[in-house]
C-alpha cells in the first residue's frame, strides 16, 4: 500500500523526473516517468544493479508484519532484505538520498522488549551509517489510503471514516499516504534537519 501511494505522489509531482519501480509483479500502473523491473528475489538484486544508477534517492516502502514471525524470521525479511539494498544503492549512487518506511514506536537503542521495535531500530541506526547524503526513516503511525489506489488493506473500508476524527485528538499518530509521499520528496528536494521523522515531522514537510 505505502509503496503504491509513494508511487502515485511521485507521478504527479513535478519536481520527479523518473520513476523507477522494483517489484516482484507488475504494478499496473502505465505513466511517461515510470520505468519498472520485475525481480523476484531482492535478497540478491546484483543481477539488474547495472540498472539502478544515476538515481538521486531510494524510496524503500518494503515491509512486513512481525505477526506470527520469529524474530529470526523477521530480522531476515526486515533488516537483512533492507540492508542488501541500502548498501548496493548506496554503493552505485555515493552522496544520494534514500528513505525508509519504518514505523512509529521504533526502539532506537535496540534494547527494548518489543522485537520488531528492535530489529526496526537496529534497521534506522546502521542506515544511517552508509555513505548516503542523507538516510532519512519515516515513522508513520496509522496511514490514511489515498483514494482510488487498489492497494489499501481491507481493514481500511471499515475505519477510515473515523480518520478526521482520531487526526483531531491524536495528531501525532495520524497521517495520510499522499503526506508520507511528498515528504520523502521533499525530504530529497529541499532536505529536513532530522533523520528520524515521526507523524508530526511528516505532516510539516508535507506542507514545505
Amino acid at each position: 500500500m505505502v509503496g503504491e501511494g509513494v508511487m502515485h505522489e511521485c507521478l504527479l509531482h513535478d519536481d520527479v523526473e523518473e520513476v523507477l519501480v522494483i517489484g516482484r509483479k507488475p504494478c499496473g500502473v502505465s505513466h511517461p516517468k515510470l520505468k519498472e523491473i520485475i525481480h523476484d528475489n531482492f535478497f540478491d538484486i546484483t543481477p539488474i544493479e547495472n540498472r539502478l544508477t544515476g538515481y538521486d534517492a531510494c524510496f524503500f516502502c518494503l515491509g512486513v508484519t512481525s505477526i506470527g514471525k520469529s524474530e529470526e524470521e523477521y530480522y531476515k525479511l526486515t533488516y537483512t532484505l533492507t540492508m542488501h539494498v541500502a548498501e548496493i544503492f548506496s554503493k552505485l549512487n555515493p552522496g544520494k538520498t534514500f528513505c525508509y518506511v519504518s514505523g512509529a514506536g521504533t526502539d532506537s537503542s535496540e534494547k527494548g522488549r518489543t522485537m520488531w521495535a528492535r530489529v526496526k531500530g537496529k534497521t534506522e541506526n546502521d542506515l544511517m551509517k552508509l555513505p548516503f547524503k542523507r538516510a532519512y526513516n519515516f515513522r508513520p503511525g496509522f496511514i490514511r489510503p489515498t483514494e482510488g489506489l487498489k492497494n489499501a488493506h481491507g481493514f481500511y473500508k471499515y475505519v477510515n471514516w473515523l480518520y478526521p476524527f482520531f487526526r483531531s485528538v491524536a495528531p501525532k499518530y495520524f497521517c495520510s499516504l499522499k503526506e508520507i509521499g511528498i515528504a520523502m520528496i521533499i525530504a530529497v528536494t529541499k532536505g529536513y534537519e532530522k533523520q528520524i521523522l515521526e507523524v508530526k515531522d511528516i505532516v510539516i514537510l508535507a506542507k514545505r
